[in-house]
């Protein structure tokens, strides 16, 4: 790979593609997608918009045919409304630490590379509700 971030549409998708085609040539146990914490640096014009920042940076991971990613009770709600739309994609395990406010959510994702990336950048969208045009990093391979 030679580039490791993205912010429009169609070059993210491009990107977890790229990124899930070197996760799997490399046979490494995973990789993690980050949204750019620039996005959390300003001020929004729509309060409550976006994802809450005490709750850090939105990231999925993707290993072995699993999505991994962590949520809130009410962007579960929002990831199971999604999941309607990509039936080959199913919740294989939900976690929720003690410690923890939200849960995690283990998703099977048997599909091609590009069915996996659609779903990814339309998790990454509407489960956080992020911006069209947010910058996504690919932070480990």
């Amino acid at each position: 790979m030679t580039r490791f971030d993205a912010a429009d549409p169609t070059d993210r998708r491009k990107l977890y593609v790229d990124a899930i085609t070197a996760h799997r040539d490399r046979g490494s146990g995973f990789l993690t997608l980050e949204v750019d914490d620039e996005l959390f640096a300003g001020e929004t014009d729509d309060a409550g918009a976006g994802p809450d920042p005490d709750l850090g940076v939105p990231w999925i991971q993707f290993g072995d045919g699993t999505i991994n990613l962590d949520c809130t009770d009410d962007e579960l709600e929002e990831l199971k409304s999604l999941l309607g739309e990509y039936p080959a994609f199913k919740i294989d395990d939900l976690h929720r630490p003690e410690e923890a406010a939200g849960v995690n959510a283990r998703i099977s994702a048997k599909a091609d590379p590009n069915r996996i990336a659609q779903f990814i950048d339309a998790a990454f969208q509407r489960v956080y509700d992020l911006p069209p045009e947010f910058r996504i990093w690919v932070v480990e391979l």
